[in-house]
C-alpha cells in the first residue's frame, strides 16, 4: 500500500507488497524490494537500491549526498541488502568516485541516529547501536556490533564477529573475533560469548585465542610477534588474523594492557 499522501516519482522500480507511509519521499533513481515498508517522512534519494523486507523508519535518510567536498555530483548508489532494519533518523550516504556506492549487507540493524557515511561496506548480520557514526571509506566485516556513540574514524577496518564498546573513539583497524574497550579503543579479550552463540567450537575459540596470545606477545610490536610466532599451530584463524593485522594501513589496535598474556 502506497499512501496518497506520500511523494513518489514516477520513474521510481517499487516491488509489489512495498507499503509507504504519509508523507515519505520517494525520489526517481531508486528501487524498492517486495515487502518492505517506508516510514513517515523517510527520504529514499536517487540511488538508493533497497532489498526485499527492509523497515525504514520515520525520519530516515537514504542516499544522501555524501558530505564530501569532492564529490560532483557523480552517479552513485546506496545499497541495501535484504530484511536489514534501519531506525529512526538513521543516514547513508551513497558513494563517490573512491568505490561509486556504499553498501549495507542483509539482515543489518542499524538503530536510532546512526551515520554511514560515503562509501563505507557493512557486512551481513551486523549491528550499530544508537548514534554510531561511522566515517567515509570504513569497512565493517559480517556479524560485528558496534556499541552506541561509537566514533569511527575514515579508512578504518572492523574484522568480522568484532564487539566495540559503547562510547569508542576508533581510530585503527580491529581485528576479528575480538571484543575492544576504553578510549582509545583497545584490545579486551576474545568475543568468546558472540562466538559461542554463533556456532563457534571451543577449539575453534581456543585456536583464536592462542592467535592473539602470539599477536599480543610482551615486549613485541605486530612484526615481531607475526615473526615470533611462525612455529604457532596452521589454522584458518591464524592465516586470518595475521594478514588482516600485516595488511592494516592505519594499524591494529594495542591491548588494553600492554602485558597480555
Amino acid at each position: 500500500m502506497i499512501s496518497e499522501l506520500a511523494q513518489i516519482h514516477p520513474d521510481a522500480k517499487i516491488a509489489s507488497g512495498v507499503v509507504i507511509e504519509p508523507f515519505a519521499i520517494v525520489q526517481a533513481d531508486v528501487v524498492i524490494g517486495e515487502g518492505t515498508w517506508v516510514g513517515s517522512h523517510a527520504v529514499i534519494c536517487d540511488g538508493a537500491r533497497i532489498g526485499k523486507n527492509c523497515k525504514i523508519h520515520p525520519g530516515a535518510v537514504i542516499s544522501g549526498e555524501p558530505q564530501d567536498l569532492k564529490f560532483a555530483g557523480e552517479i552513485t548508489t546506496a545499497e541495501i541488502g535484504d530484511n536489514t532494519v534501519i531506525r529512526e533518523y538513521v543516514t547513508i550516504s551513497r558513494g563517490t568516485t573512491d568505490k561509486m556506492k556504499t553498501v549495507i549487507g542483509s539482515n543489518v540493524l542499524l538503530m536510532a541516529y546512526v551515520h554511514v557515511a560515503h562509501d563505507c561496506e557493512i557486512g551481513d548480520h551486523c549491528i550499530l547501536a544508537n548514534s554510531t557514526q561511522v566515517a567515509g571509506h570504513v569497512t565493517i566485516g559480517e556479524w560485528a556490533i558496534v556499541g552506541g556513540t561509537t566514533a569511527i574514524h575514515q579508512f578504518v577496518t572492523i574484522g568480522r564477529h568484532a564487539m566495540i564498546a559503547g562510547g569508542a573513539k576508533v581510530g585503527k583497524d580491529i581485528p576479528p573475533y575480538i571484543l575492544t574497550s576504553r578510549t582509545p579503543c583497545g584490545f579486551s579479550s576474545v568475543n568468546i560469548i558472540g562466538l559461542r552463540r554463533r556456532g563457534f567450537s571451543n577449539e575453534q575459540i581456543r585456536a583464536i585465542q592462542d592467535v592473539y596470545k602470539a599477536l599480543y606477545a610482551e615486549g613485541k610490536n605486530i612484526s615481531q610477534a607475526i615473526e615470533a610466532a611462525q612455529d604457532l599451530a596452521d589454522s584458518e584463524f591464524k592465516t586470518e588474523i595475521f594478514d588482516f593485522a600485516k595488511n592494516a594501513p592505519r594499524g591494529v589496535i594495542r591491548p588494553v594492557k600492554e602485558d597480555y598474556t
